[in-house]
């Protein structure tokens, strides 16, 4: 199992985005049992979903890898950890599990390389949040690999945290990402007909009345 800590963060005053990515890169290397981190910047070109338009995305989002959740225990309470979170302005912590799903036929996952992602989150509450969650993993990971040019589909499934102090967590029901090429490749595969099913799907989910977001972003690996 792959339990990803995701933080949400805004530039600190005064702060470059290059300089931020250099000190996370540097500070998460430190982190004990880590096994990758990702760095997600709003796309520096818009996404052209037809169903969709939430904009630029808000924050950043550091996702910290580890085998289990014991590990990313022990590495939150290291001072690498707090060292981390005190040079960015962390708005949520976040505890998931990840969740991936394999596209165009393959039999398994494969890695994720792709730069350009889709970042897709519902938020809290739902009138029953297991059959909302349940309802989405059995419908909507099949369709988004059926896209055109997909490389990546993966499913994160908030966690209970024993973690404390720090920043709060996200709301989430449930989140979702789906990588490709570039943008070009993700525009194509909104005009494919897999998006208007998807969008069928949607419409039958168990009714909740949190919000759903869904930003463009630009992910580097900065470590592993």
């Amino acid at each position: 199992m792959t339990v990803i800590c995701e933080l949400a963060f805004v530039l600190p005053a005064g702060a470059s985005f290059a300089t931020a990515a250099t000190r996370l890169g540097q500070t998460g290397a430190r982190l004990s049992g880590l096994t990758w981190l990702d760095l997600y910047a709003p796309a520096a070109d818009a996404s052209r979903d037809p169903y969709v338009q939430d904009g630029p995305a808000p924050q950043y989002l550091a996702m910290l890898g580890f085998g289990s959740i014991a590990v990313l225990d022990r590495a939150a309470a290291t001072a690498a950890f707090a060292d981390l979170l005190s040079g960015l302005n962390v708005v949520t912590c976040t505890a998931m599990r990840l969740a991936a799903f394999p596209v165009g036929g393959e039999s398994s996952p494969g890695p994720l390389t792709a730069p350009y992602c889709y970042v897709v989150r519902y938020h809290r509450p739902a009138d029953d949040e297991a059959a909302f969650v349940n309802h989405y993993l059995d419908g909507h990971p099949p369709l988004l690999g059926r896209l055109p040019g997909i490389r990546n589909v993966m499913c994160y499934l908030p966690l209970l945290w024993r973690r404390t102090a720090g920043p709060p967590p996200a709301d989430y029901l449930i989140g979702n990402e789906v990588a490709f090429a570039d943008a070009a490749t993700f525009d194509a595969a909104m005009v494919s007909p897999i998006r208007s099913e998807l969008r069928a799907h949607y419409l039958t989910l168990p009714r909740y009345s949190g919000r759903n977001t869904h930003y463009a972003m630009d992910r580097s690996r900065l470590f592993g």
